[in-house]
């Protein structure tokens, strides 16, 4: 913890590049991830303050639309959208998932009761043809692309779809090398940026 700490007591040393940000923000990016700590949004995209509007969930979940039940994340969805006018959004999974190899796997979540319900309700098992694989590529891919379905469901993100206002990027992300794939509609398969 101290090395954030100290990290944390330096990091406001510097008001000059944080001023501009008291003006508002105007992020060009929802970016929809894991809640895992080696996925780090900014890191990743090189992305400065305000630029990402950010959402991370246990799995990169993307929970149901449902006006007269609504969530923290559908809520998020919609102020990124409808507010701030975000131009792409991006679901990125990312290798080594443990909420998707739980699903894949079958693993028994019974001392972690909300995990297991989140999940439950949260997406259909994904296509996986080898659960052991440690990385659970196909999985993750496969569950990236269901959350871009349910996106599309948002009747905010339908809406500007429709408009051509925003656009929607499913990204992969290897944990154990940094590379970075997107989905192509064209070919259907996950391709380095």
């Amino acid at each position: 913890m101290q090395p954030l700490i100290d990290n944390a007591r330096t990091f406001g040393q510097r008001p000059e590049e944080f001023a501009p940000l008291a003006e508002g923000q105007s992020p060009e990016v929802l970016f929809i991830t894991c809640s895992d700590s080696r996925v780090v949004p900014a890191l990743i995209t090189g992305a400065r303050p305000g630029r990402l509007f950010e959402l991370r969930t246990a799995g990169n979940v993307v929970p149901l639309y449902a006006a007269d039940r609504p969530t923290g994340e559908a809520a998020t969805i919609e102020y990124a959208v409808q507010v701030l006018g975000v131009r792409h959004i991006v679901v990125c999974g990312h290798s080594h998932c443990g909420a998707v190899g739980a699903i894949v796997r079958g693993d028994d979540l019974t001392a972690v009761p909300a995990v297991r319900a989140w999940l439950a309700h949260a997406a259909e098992e994904p296509k996986c043809s080898d659960p052991a694989d440690p990385t659970v590529a196909e999985a993750v891919q496969n569950h990236v692309l269901a959350q871009l379905e349910r996106l599309r469901s948002y009747p905010c993100v339908e809406r500007r779809l429709a408009e051509g206002d925003v656009s929607l990027h499913g990204w992969y992300y290897e944990v154990h090398t940094g590379a970075v794939r997107e989905h192509r509609a064209d070919t259907g398969v996950f391709e380095a940026l």
